[in-house]
């Protein structure tokens, strides 16, 4: 499996074109949040599709285009909410040939607008994103909700599935689970299966980056994970205001603040915690920090 950052930035991008706080002109250049990911390498998938997605697919030389004229890598998006820096970037992808977009019922009636823009352009094909999905490459997605804040446009719309946590992990090379854990006359033969099979079920990553709260759910949802991408919006509850002037705490956006997440991480000494989504207001860095392009896994 292979997990790729597109974007590390919230909403507007950093610098905003209108912001000049002292994150903003310092001028650390993000884009908006986006990740690639794909079971075998050749298959890729979108977790959202930020404002910027034309830059970060051709910016990255495993999604570029190609062999065939209008071919492309790129096999499909999964929305974890209906916000617009992870929704609007669909509209750029509206010269694909067909496209299909996995997102929970409530973010896809909140589309609706967005949906009939893109059916006069391409072919797209919305599909639900259940609890558990298998999708091409041998890559498989479990679904956490984890918020039910709605986007400001859809405030008043009902449904509950509105924030969603994914955990991704590539599939056994031998689809038959029971057959590659049969029984075979060489011990060898047996520890290498078994071992290989380890080595496929156990590398998983999960995507959080919108997260109001640290529950214990949530916990048993990232047990064992190789790669947490966690909600770095704003570095502590009060941000926004402490630098902008401007009302609003993190927990009132929907996000726990990277002060708050950082004290759970103990629970899971295995795993590798970074921070995406920052808020332009937000001049955290260090290796927990995930920057523009990097390769998680």
């Amino acid at each position: 499996m292979r997990v790729r950052v597109l974007g590390s930035a919230a909403g507007g991008g950093c610098p905003q074109w209108n912001c000049a706080c002292a994150t903003c002109r310092r001028g650390h250049h993000r884009l908006q949040d986006s990740v690639a990911v794909s079971g075998d390498g050749r298959a890729w998938y979108l977790i959202n599709a930020s404002p910027d997605i034309r830059a970060q697919l051709l910016g990255t030389p495993e999604l570029r285009p190609g062999p065939g004229l209008r071919e492309t890598p790129v096999r499909g998006v999964l929305l974890t909410t209906a916000e617009l820096d992870h929704t609007i970037g669909l509209l750029s992808l509206r010269e694909a040939v067909s496209l299909v977009v996995y997102a929970t019922t409530a973010v896809t009636t909140a589309l609706a607008p967005l949906r009939a823009l893109l059916a006069a352009y391409s072919n797209v094909e919305w599909r639900e994103l259940p609890a558990e999905l298998d999708l091409d490459g041998g890559l498989k997605v479990r679904r956490l909700t984890v918020g039910a804040k709605r986007p400001r446009y859809a405030a008043e719309a009902s449904g509950d599935d509105w924030v969603s946590a994914l955990r991704l992990s590539p599939a056994p090379p031998n689809s038959d689970r029971r057959s590659a854990q049969r029984t075979d006359a060489s011990a060898v033969a047996r520890g290498d299966r078994i071992r290989t099979q380890r080595s496929y079920t156990n590398r998983s990553f999960v995507y959080a980056t919108c997260l109001p709260a640290w529950t214990e759910e949530f916990h048993r949802f990232i047990a064992g994970a190789d790669e947490v991408l966690l909600d770095g919006t704003f570095q502590t509850d009060d941000e926004l205001t402490r630098m902008t002037g401007r009302p609003g705490s993190a927990a009132s956006m929907g996000h726990l603040p990277m002060a708050e997440s950082r004290g759970h991480f103990a629970r899971h000494p295995g795993t590798r915690f970074r921070f995406g989504h920052l808020n332009n207001t937000n001049d955290a860095a260090g290796p927990d920090v995930a920057e523009d392009g990097i390769e998680l896994i």
